[in-house]
């Protein structure tokens, strides 16, 4: 006689070939600081804005918003970033600085300054060049575009977070469509700065930069690759 109980629960079929596209844009994105001169289509940018949206958040707030800067504006921010000396000023970003890197976050960041530094024939204690490449950030590496991310500053940490997923959906997206780009907490270093030449209010927190554009494939800086820890160090197993 057949049983009554209930019917075991079906498991939803695993998706290879998504998870096969998820992890080869994962594998394969980078951090570009070399720029073609040419615009990215506006109708480009919106797919990518478009897909970036649907970036899961706290109560579905969705905090973050863009302000996309190109052409003369861009050119506008440039020059007044580099009128003050951006290079070197004390950071005085809406949200601070993390307090330290330590430990084995310090040695990542110093690995990842230095393989791009070797990437561009920069010499350890060459202070100069090492000043110059800093620098760069605040030309955005010669992007034709660049979105400042923004969170209303009531939601503080949080409307942050937020935005950092949103970040890093923008970048994936972008990466789909063969479009370069490059986070920048730099350019979250000069507030003021940005406020000024875009626009922004004061309810807005100001997150950090996109630069973005069509990589330039020759350049050396865009065949520097960081490394991943296995995901194993960072798991803590609890059955």
């Amino acid at each position: 006689m057949a049983s009554s109980g209930p019917s075991p629960r079906r498991l939803p079929l695993a998706d290879d070939a998504a998870f096969d596209a998820l992890s080869n844009l994962l594998h394969t994105r980078y951090s570009c600081r070399a720029f073609l001169p040419e615009s990215v289509p506006r109708v480009t940018i919106e797919r990518i804005l478009t897909v970036a949206q649907r970036t899961a958040s706290w109560c579905n707030a969705q905090p973050w918003r863009l302000h996309i800067a190109s052409g003369a504006t861009l050119e506008r921010l440039r020059a007044a970033l580099q009128a003050s000396d951006a290079a070197m000023a004390v950071p005085a970003p809406d949200l601070p600085w993390p307090r330290e890197y330590r430990g084995v976050y310090q040695e990542r960041r110093r690995a990842c300054g230095w393989g791009l530094y070797e990437a561009l024939g920069i010499t350890k204690g060459d202070r100069g060049a090492s000043a110059r490449q800093a620098a760069r950030n605040f030309a955005m590496f010669d992007a034709p575009h660049v979105a400042i991310i923004t969170s209303d500053e009531a939601l503080g940490i949080y409307g942050a977070v937020d935005c950092g997923a949103y970040v890093a959906n923008f970048l994936l997206a972008a990466h789909s469509l063969g479009v370069g780009s490059v986070p920048q907490a730099a350019l979250a270093a000069h507030p003021a700065v940005l406020r000024e030449v875009l626009d922004i209010g004061a309810d807005r927190t100001i997150v950090c930069g996109i630069s973005f554009g069509w990589p330039d494939p020759e350049h050396p800086a865009n065949r520097f690759r960081t490394a991943r820890a296995a995901a194993a160090s960072s798991v803590t197993w609890l059955d």
